[in-house]
């Protein structure tokens, strides 16, 4: 699988994580690059909309973005 069409202009990688390179590489690894559709922020962008995930919003907090997305329903 190709790597998830957000992470060049992710804010949680380019924002959050610039200080924890090798955190980001594992999260990269394990949410970006491959089957993306685990990651929460990819969860509610594409539900949702680029605009409307928190900058908050860990790749792996899938029970953050579910209940991000039942509340927008």
């Amino acid at each position: 699988m190709a790597d998830c069409e957000c992470i060049a202009g992710c804010p949680f990688f380019h924002d959050r994580m610039s200080g924890m390179p090798s955190m980001a590489d594992m999260y990269k690894k394990k949410y970006c690059q491959g089957d993306n559709t685990n990651c929460a922020r990819y969860m509610v962008f594409k539900t949702l909309g680029k605009g409307t995930v928190p900058g908050d919003l860990f790749p792996n907090m899938a029970a953050k973005a579910q209940e991000i997305i039942k509340k927008a329903s």
